[in-house]
């Protein structure tokens, strides 16, 4: 007997321990009864009675991503491209993933292809190799709507490589280099432009302070001449005004006229007319030189 009961107890110890359950951060058991959905157990410890109750799934509910093979798709001028894409999810609806769709992953990939054929198929190439934001956004929004009877969320969708056929690879290769020539072109000829202005510029300023120089150089010479002249006529008239303070007789002037003709007779002049007065006058000096010459 007592080993009976100690049998007995070993069993209940074992189907306890084996039947208690815990369960950790971020994860979620799915627990069904005799074949049907009975609960979702969240974080903590939890106890399922023994061959009655069953976890069926256990569910991580942290965000997922899945980088799916390229998937040929063809655009709208026919052309076509591999592209693979990558998937950002997360189980919000731990029965409804489990109990939504067969083969969760299967089902996502396969809807990813045929919604990305359906967006690439109404897009240019051009068109698609620039607008990855559209379509990631347009991916998304259906993907999401669409997997919500699975109880997933997909939060981001990103195209991860867009591959065109080779021939449409070198020829984008050709034009992208062609444009970098046409742009080099054009910065050596403004290069060139710029220069060529500089100069221009350099040769106006130059011109500029030449004729300025020339300028300032004839303004400083007739300033010069024009003082000459004042104080020549400064000079006379302090003279005039000096001899005039002197009171000079008819002699004097006459003799100062005298020596004016002399001054002038020592010039280019040719013929020069004397009026009587100072013809007698000039007689006059003329013996009172020869006299004193005799004298000595």
């Amino acid at each position: 007997m007592p080993y009976i009961l100690i049998a007995i107890g070993v069993i209940v110890l074992i189907l306890l321990v084996t039947n208690i359950h815990v369960v950790q951060q971020s994860r979620a058991f799915v627990v069904e009864r005799l074949g049907a959905y009975n609960t979702t157990w969240g974080v903590g410890l939890h106890i399922k009675l023994p061959i009655i109750d069953r976890v069926a799934k256990r569910v991580s509910l942290k965000e997922q991503v899945v980088d799916f093979a390229p998937q040929p798709v063809i655009t709208k001028d026919n052309v076509t491209m591999q592209i693979d894409t990558v998937i950002y999810f997360q189980i919000i609806d731990p029965k409804l993933y489990t109990y939504g769709v067969e083969h969760p992953m299967s089902a996502i990939e396969n809807l990813t292809a045929t919604t990305l054929r359906n967006i690439i198929g109404d897009l240019e190439l051009d068109q698609s190799l620039t607008s990855r934001d559209h379509i990631n956004t347009k991916m998304r929004a259906i993907l999401d709507e669409a997997t919500d009877p699975w109880g997933i969320k997909v939060n981001r969708v990103e195209l991860k490589n867009i591959i065109p056929p080779r021939e449409i690879q070198d020829a984008m290769e050709k034009q992208m280099k062609a444009e970098r020539e046409r742009r080099e072109s054009i910065l050596q000829a403004e290069g060139q432009k710029q220069s060529q202005i500089l100069v221009a510029e350099g040769e106006k300023q130059s011109v500029i302070l030449r004729a300025d120089a020339a300028k300032q150089a004839r303004i400083m010479e007739a300033e010069a001449q024009a003082e000459a002249i004042l104080r020549v006529q400064q000079a006379t008239a302090d003279a005039l005004k000096l001899l005039n303070e002197a009171a000079p007789n008819d002699q004097v002037v006459k003799l100062k006229a005298l020596e004016a003709f002399q001054a002038a007779a020592d010039g280019k002049a040719t013929k020069i007319i004397i009026p009587s007065e100072i013809q007698s006058l000039a007689g006059l000096a003329a013996s009172v030189q020869t006299l004193m010459e005799k004298d000595k």
